[in-house]
């Protein structure tokens, strides 16, 4: 078994075919470890594991990002990028024990159904889940299945006393990676993608016709914490933004020749103004987008140092199902840079790295970065001086804002008890709320956090032995209000309407506000 997998292995890298002389002394000594194991352990031998630990040792030694998927895994680790997974169509949270609808999803069978928001699941094909210590893993086996089945629930509904029934047929959700997207000002749109993935350049293409038709001149193009996803997806995006023949990014590597990626002519941004918001959890087709809009100086980069994750992965295909995703090459951007950080073999060094930035003070003032020690670039259009070496410089730093921060606001957070309030004030209020504010425009303008809901957020706080410090609350009070807000309309409607309420509180947007409004300090920026 393992001397099979070993061999596919290394025909797979090697594109040899299967010969006696083509297996070098390390393959042979790789086949007789296994050989002694198998035949002098003192216990038994799980094959199938020692296989595994054995593929994950080799590939620890590589580089960061090759590692070995098992067959397991595929499918939840696919599921997000291919865009979809099938099942009923609900976005829900466990809440005192019991399984609570958030909302169903747009279109989704359980939408289709009449399943409400709020309503209470407390029983999933005759068997009861209310009050059992049910999990989210639990829900997902429960919930999700082939398009086509059935699944029956029992639901209470809050203002109605009978048990509620529904019988749903599962079919493919969407996963959405455009969270929002809207009209920031009446000649600014914003689009924020929170991944790349196999339907994000349609979703990029829908929310630009539409904003385009909604009079937007130029744009806010939101990256932050995006890890990345499919190269496609990022080339098409980019496409959207550059003029015809450009390159968008190149791979090359030891045995990877060189590959060019080329803008087309066609796009619907072509012209407008383009300011690209990125931090440090910007990665990969993120870096893809924003190098190659910094490098042909079709934009503005604005907020912090991106991720540095440059490596193509190719997966390889093992018998049993599961795949090896192997380093074959590096992403460079149209300029030149490689965008992968240094790295060794030394991976919790490498990941500790995001947090020697703040430690360096990198991301807190703009003084702090060393451009000295980066690698020095021009771009195509301007011969800007622009910097390589590990992630994407933005043009302009926005430093982390810290002044609202505090140790009490980050428990409330980490210990999940803002989001259980958000949940239980929502229960308490949906209908109230509903029947006052009729469309987001009249609950941004009229809804306001008073200090009344503050104090039933303390007092939850205090039931789950959080003491509250008056000195931390009055620092956090207005990031505090600002959450609870964008969090209560995100409950009443969409992720849109929650990036609508929480980004004019924080300095990167209205930074890039303020330059897309002003045609001098736009152009300035790209001299």
């Amino acid at each position: 078994m393992i001397r099979y997998i070993f061999i596919c292995v290394y025909l797979m890298i090697t594109g040899l075919s299967l010969n006696a002389q083509d297996f070098n002394q390390e393959i042979q000594k790789l086949n007789l470890a296994y050989k002694l194991i198998s035949t002098f352990y003192v216990d038994s031998v799980n094959d199938e594991k020692l296989v595994e630990d054995a593929i994950v040792g080799m590939l620890k030694n590589l580089d960061p990002h090759s590692q070995y998927i098992s067959k397991e895994e595929i499918a939840r680790l696919t599921e997000p990028l291919d865009g979809s997974f099938e099942g009923i169509g609900i976005q829900f949270n466990i809440f005192n024990d019991t399984l609570m609808v958030i909302s169903p999803i747009s279109g989704g069978p359980s939408e289709k159904v009449g399943v409400r928001a709020g309503d209470r699941i407390i029983n999933i094909d005759g068997e009861n889940v209310a009050g059992i210590g049910l999990k989210n893993s639990d829900v997902f086996a429960k919930l999700k299945g082939k398009k086509g089945t059935i699944v029956d629930i029992e639901v209470i509904r809050r203002g109605i006393k009978d048990v509620i029934k529904f019988s749903i047929e599962r079919d493919k959700i969407p996963i959405y990676s455009v969270e929002a997207s809207y009209m920031a000002t009446p000649e600014i749109g914003y689009i924020k993608i929170n991944q790349f993935s196999a339907t994000t350049h349609k979703e990029v293409e829908g929310a630009l016709k539409k904003l385009n038709s909604q009079g937007m001149d130029n744009l806010i193009l939101d990256l932050r914490g995006n890890p990345g996803g499919y190269l496609k997806a990022a080339i098409d995006v980019a496409d959207e933004f550059l003029g015809g023949d450009n390159l968008v990014v190149y791979t090359e590597g030891l045995t990877s020749p060189r590959k060019d990626y080329l803008s087309s002519s066609s796009g619907l941004f072509k012209k407008g103004k383009v300011v690209v918001l990125i931090d440090e959890g910007s990665a990969s087709a993120s870096e893809i987008v924003s190098g190659a809009i910094q490098d042909w100086d079709r934009g503005i980069i604005l907020g912090r140092r991106s991720f540095g994750k440059g490596l193509v992965q190719r997966p390889l295909n093992l018998q049993d199902g599961s795949v090896i995703r192997l380093t074959i090459a590096k992403y460079y951007t149209p300029a030149g840079r490689s965008i992968q950080k240094p790295y060794s073999n030394d991976h919790d060094a490498y990941n500790r790295e995001i947090f020697q930035r703040y430690n360096q003070s990198e991301e807190l003032s703009n003084d702090s970065v060393d451009y000295e020690c980066g690698e020095k670039y021009y771009t195509r259009v301007n011969q800007r001086l622009v910097y390589g070496g590990g992630g994407i410089t933005p043009d302009m730093l926005i430093p982390i804002d810290t002044t609202g921060y505090s140790d009490y606001y980050r428990d409330l957070i980490a210990y999940g008890i803002l989001n259980r309030f958000i949940l239980n004030y929502i229960d308490n209020h949906r209908n109230e709320l509903e029947k006052r504010y009729k469309d987001y425009s009249s609950y941004s303008s009229g809804f306001v956090v008073d200090n009344e809901v503050v104090d039933m957020l303390l007092e939850e706080a205090k039931k789950e032995e959080l003491s509250s410090d008056v000195e931390e609350l009055k620092v956090s009070m207005s990031m505090l209000k600002s959450q609870i807000k964008a969090l209560i309309a995100r409950s009443l409607w969409t992720p849109s309407e929650y990036f609508q309420t929480i980004n004019p509180t924080t300095e990167a947007y209205s930074k890039a506000i303020e330059i897309l409004s002003s045609e001098s300090l736009y152009s300035n920026l790209l001299k």
